[in-house]
């Protein structure tokens, strides 16, 4: 075959060649819509349903603890760590845009164990984090191919933001329950599902804070508390980001922080101090139409106080 002809064939052909590899960007070791952690996570579930042994007391698999990043020391004596023990799937407690929360009994064979509340982030399935341009302001991820990815809103890419939240929720509540800060203890992180301790009596939930009906001595010590949860984030250089009457929880007479994936670094990011104070006139505006006077909770104060406490003023 002529040269000419050669030269015709070639350029008649759809061209295949690919895109040069930034610098920055090694080979990639994920691939399609799932990231690497979630398809192990997927497949060890499939494993354990088709497992040919017979998965003891009925329940739904293995636990998953050997496999999982777990909650910081000291940890808590209920928490089971064995390797023998089994999760049995109870029910769904709370469905939402981006997680749903489901119940979990985790025991080991022959014992009552322990009920957790296992927060499931979507990834392929949702549209879009409806939130996550400003939160995600001052967090990067290191292979500019993932950060692409995340920008343009792939399937890969909404995969890899489901899996950044639920590391940047676990991470928060690890460190804050380390300090002391009223939130659920976590007790391990698997893919983009965290395994967290229950707030309820039995298996039933501990009331959400827009749910109660206090008087106004207990309305007063509930701000307190609240306030001094701000107080506490602060000193950490936090926010909550989102914070208001449906994700704070009264546990036993004590508020309690949940929703935690969208905290907020307010010294990294550009917005930190509008989250902030946002987080605050948000609550006090609650507590307000519940009839705590604006004396009490001093707005503007607060969120000058919160400012010193993080070092912003």
């Amino acid at each position: 075959m002529r040269k000419h002809d050669l030269d015709e064939e070639n350029h008649s052909r759809p061209s295949r060649t690919r895109r040069p590899r930034f610098d920055d960007e090694p080979e990639p070791t994920r691939g399609g819509r799932l990231t690497e952690a979630e398809r192990v996570r997927l497949a060890r579930l499939r494993e354990d349903a088709y497992t040919e042994t017979a998965i003891p007391d009925g329940a739904d698999r293995w636990s998953t603890w050997g496999d999982a990043e777990h909650g910081p020391l000291p940890r808590p004596d209920w928490v089971i760590t064995e390797l023998a023990a089994v999760d049995s799937e109870l029910g769904i407690l709370k469905t939402g845009k981006e997680a749903d929360v489901h119940l979990v009994r985790r025991n080991l064979p022959g014992t009552e164990g322990v009920v957790l509340a296992a927060k499931r982030y979507r990834s392929g399935e949702h549209r879009l984090f409806h939130r996550d341009a400003g939160y995600l302001e001052g967090r990067r991820m290191r292979r500019s191919r993932e950060m692409r990815a995340m920008e343009s809103r792939s399937s890969f890419g909404r995969n890899l933001i489901a899996e950044q939240w639920a590391v940047a929720e676990f991470g928060a509540l690890s460190r804050l329950w380390s300090v002391g800060a009223p939130v659920p203890y976590p007790v391990q992180r698997d893919g983009t599902e965290l395994l967290l301790e229950f707030l309820g009596d039995g298996e039933t939930a501990a009331p959400r804070l827009a749910q109660v009906r206090p008087e106004p001595e207990q309305l007063r010590e509930l701000w307190f508390q609240t306030s001094a949860m701000l107080e506490l984030l602060a000193s950490q250089g936090l926010a909550h980001g989102d914070l208001s009457a449906y994700n704070l929880l009264v546990h036993r007479e004590r508020i309690m922080v949940i929703d935690l994936p969208q905290v907020v670094d307010i010294v990294a990011n550009p917005g930190g101090l509008e989250f902030l104070a946002r987080d605050v006139r948000n609550i006090a505006t609650w507590f307000h139409s519940r009839g705590l006077p604006e004396r009490l909770t001093a707005v503007p104060e607060l969120i000058e106080e919160l400012k010193e406490i993080a070092g912003l003023r």
